[in-house]
């Protein structure tokens, strides 16, 4: 098929292909979704076959109030839920709570009995989900394991011709996929850290659990990015976690004579000698964090074959973007 490119004000034609049971991808303020209607487990498949997502990977369902969400949630979870979604709701925050019998396929829990709940603040795709009427799934729109795409021309580069339209609106504005926060367990917890920090609960809950629980190979996760290989772009990433190191580092992999890459502040770049493909993070670890998928694709369609990329602390929303940039290091870091 082929895929088209929407305006982010054509709503009804990107909610009639969902009504045909077709894959939209849909903007979020974090990144791009890839979105078919929950209800249906023969089109929530598709999203799997259209990503090479594996089937035991949760998909968050997307809605366009915390009304919608009532519908297939375990009432009981209402009074905490609603706390947070009063605080952060439209924004970057995934709830994940018991299901109602029935409510949703397997396809979309990976067999569990819980699902993760949404509601992006985006103004095109709420208004999608309003005109469709029913929830949809929203897992990053590309392919299953390479950088999360932040422009609709990254959604268009790994799945054209596997989904029906993009519904294009511009550059996300976080660049790192929400926060999850699972209520399911004894004490909430934070199952992936994004924009939204424990700090940042504990103003409007009483406990939170910020310990990221390791997955292991039998288990199903409750939350996209738990337990595969994520945002790994061709080239190995390298991180740099101190600035001082960059220039030595540069040295070692420009010795082996491989194109390579550097990704990091611009104080950074201005010390990068020019022969080096480079990608600006911006100024902090906010604009590192809306940059760095975007840096990674835009590196790796250099053909690069190294990529060496500035770490920041993991405190507070460091750890949305030292967690990303870790997955798609592989965890390797350049020791000097």
């Amino acid at each position: 098929m082929e895929t088209e490119i929407l305006k982010s004000t054509q709503i009804q034609e990107a909610a009639d292909f969902l009504a045909q049971g077709q894959l939209v991808a849909f903007p979020t303020e974090t990144v791009y979704g890839l979105g078919a209607d929950a209800t249906r487990p023969d089109v929530v498949k598709d999203v799997y076959a259209a990503k090479g997502r594996p089937s035991d990977n949760p998909l968050i369902v997307h809605v366009s109030s915390p009304e919608m969400v009532w519908e297939y949630a375990d009432n009981s979870y209402k009074p905490l839920a609603e706390k947070l979604m009063n605080a952060f709701w439209p924004g970057p925050l995934t709830i994940i709570m018991p299901i109602q019998p029935g409510k949703l396929s397997k396809a979309v829990t990976g067999g569990l009995t819980t699902a993760a709940f949404r509601m992006p603040n985006n103004k095109a795709t709420l208004n999608l989900i309003k005109t469709f009427g029913k929830p949809i799934v929203g897992p990053s729109a590309n392919t299953s394991g390479k950088p999360s795409p932040t422009l609709a021309k990254h959604v268009y580069h790994d799945l054209h011709d596997k989904i029906a339209a993009i519904l294009d609106d511009g550059p996300t504005k976080i660049g790192v996929e929400s926060t999850v926060i699972d209520l399911s367990a004894d004490v909430p917890t934070i199952l992936r850290p994004g924009m939204i920090d424990s700090d940042d609960l504990l103003k409007v809950i009483d406990n939170v659990n910020s310990d990221h629980h390791k997955v292991s190979a039998g288990e199903v996760p409750k939350a996209p990015g738990m337990k595969y290989k994520h945002y790994a772009p061709k080239a190995q990433v390298v991180i740099v976690d101190d600035v001082n190191d960059f220039k030595q580092a540069i040295a070692e992999y420009g010795a082996k004579n491989v194109p390579m890459g550097v990704m990091a502040t611009d104080e950074i770049l201005q010390e990068v000698p020019e022969n080096v493909s480079t990608y600006s993070l911006g100024k902090d670890v906010i604009s590192a964090s809306r940059n760095l998928f975007a840096g990674l694709r835009q590196l790796d369609s250099q053909n690069v074959q190294y990529i060496l990329a500035q770490g920041f602390s993991d405190e507070g929303h460091g750890a949305a973007y030292s967690n990303r940039l870790n997955k798609s290091a592989g965890n390797t870091h350049y020791k000097n």
